[in-house]
């Protein structure tokens, strides 16, 4: 995105939330992880989650975790 996107931001605190859920995105993308998916699950725990286990919500951290949470067999598929 340039500089000329985030005049349609509407104020700096909507540039700023644009850039915090892009940088998100960008960083799911790059750890290889559906940035929907990621998400739509962290939305969905977020309220329940402790504070000392929100590093989990991380996407390399979620990655790792559903890796993990899925059989071996689904694994190499």
């Amino acid at each position: 995105m340039g500089r000329r996107n985030w005049t349609f931001a509407g104020s700096q605190r909507g540039a700023d939330r644009a850039a915090i859920m892009l940088t998100m995105i960008t960083t799911c993308r790059l750890n290889e992880v559906d940035p929907k998916a990621w998400l739509a699950d962290v939305l969905a725990r977020i309220a329940d989650l402790p504070a000392s286990r929100l590093h989990e919500l991380l996407p390399w951290e979620w990655k790792l975790l559903r890796q993990t949470d899925q059989p071996s067999d689904q694994q190499a598929a």
